[in-house]
């Protein structure tokens, strides 16, 4: 079913525009079966991502199929340094927290974030961000937190710090259902691709360690997907599944000429299993260019996006959907229309689907 367009966020008229199902107000079912859900989204990422992180959550959102009108609600936290232009974005087209807090969601998604250093700890957003969690774990059905949000709460709330890596897991790879009976997983191949994007690791050693339950996972990069003891309360991400097709090659660009800025050491290496040998080929031909313009003193030369576009497969997006699909599927079976009820009213707070209670 559709979200609801009611504020005018750009990301939904571009959304419309690309073909998602976008209602306005006035067009959304008055059928006493065609419940109302609502979805936050924390967006925590930097400047340059934050309108693109928008669409492909929302998209996803949007794609889903319980029956159900949605409607999204992106807010950030102020403890973000941000420019003048998103702050402007934001201002105009944000929720406050306070409101969101007051009002209530049926589920929650935390985006990634820029961090500067590796100690999560002493990041700006550390202790707004525990807040938004606490709140979530009593106030809301299901948490959906992505990378680095992932290994915020892993560290956060069960004192699981992430592990920098000896080189940056990057790439398309390719990922095996370990867990077979959660509804998350249900009707999705036992095999498929994920996009990753990320220098830090939480292990699986960790995440049991933690008393989690780990679904997904990958020979090459570890684990992708899990969950809370319970199931749904909190489900995790490593990868980035709502990644569009040409994600890695924008942050391709990006790093290649923050390299020849002088502000990496060293030039990016090809993300894995994603670009094939002719169009390798051509960016290295742009590498050699730019590096040559770096030396001359002269504008970086125009990057070949268009030439390396056209020919870049996509090989998640429609696992990712059915993902968030069952996802949206479960929130919608486990949330109450009376929102005065106790959380999950009448269910079993630690096997919500009865998955576990065999092991006790």
């Amino acid at each position: 079913m559709p979200i609801v367009a009611h504020n005018d966020l750009p990301a939904l008229q571009r959304l419309r525009e690309a073909g998602t199902t976008i209602v306005l107000p006035e067009q959304r079912a008055l059928h006493q079966d065609i419940r109302e859900l609502h979805i936050g989204l924390l967006n925590m990422m930097p400047d340059a991502a934050l309108e693109a992180t928008e669409r492909q959550f929302f998209r996803l959102v949007g794609e889903s199929n319980p029956i159900a009108q949605f409607y999204v609600h992106p807010f950030t936290l102020d403890a973000i340094p941000r420019g003048a232009k998103a702050a402007d974005h934001i201002a105009r087209y944000y929720e406050p927290f306070a409101k969101i807090r007051a009002e209530g969601l049926d589920a929650l998604i935390i985006t990634g974030a820029n961090v500067t250093g590796e100690d999560l700890s002493k990041e700006p957003f550390w202790q707004p961000l525990g807040e938004v969690i606490d709140w979530a774990w009593a106030n809301v059905t299901t948490t959906l937190l992505s990378c680095l949000a992932t290994h915020a709460v892993l560290h956060f709330r069960y004192r699981q710090p992430r592990v920098k890596q000896a080189s940056k897991r990057w790439g398309v790879f390719s990922h095996r259902v370990v867990d077979q009976r959660h509804p998350l997983v249900a009707d999705v191949n036992t095999r498929f691709d994920v996009p990753h994007s990320r220098w830090n690791d939480v292990s699986r050693a960790q995440f049991e360690a933690a008393g989690l339950r780990v679904l997904v996972e990958s020979e090459a990069v570890g684990v992708h997907l899990a969950t809370s003891h319970d199931g749904i309360r909190m489900v995790f991400f490593q990868g980035h599944p709502e990644y569009d097709t040409i994600s890695l090659l924008k942050e391709y660009k990006r790093d290649a000429l923050l390299h020849a800025q002088g502000a990496l050491p060293a030039f990016p290496p090809f993300p894995e299993h994603y670009l094939r040998p002719h169009e390798q080929a051509i960016l290295l031909e742009w590498r050699d260019r730019l590096l040559a313009a770096r030396a001359a003193g002269q504008p970086a030369p125009e990057f070949p996006e268009a030439l390396i576009a056209a020919h870049l497969d996509n090989t998640w997006h429609d696992t990712a959907e059915a993902v968030i699909g069952n996802w949206m599927g479960c929130m919608y079976q486990l949330t109450h229309r009376d929102r005065d009820k106790p959380f999950m009213d009448g269910i079993d707070p630690d096997d919500p689907f009865g998955l576990y209670r065999a092991k006790g």
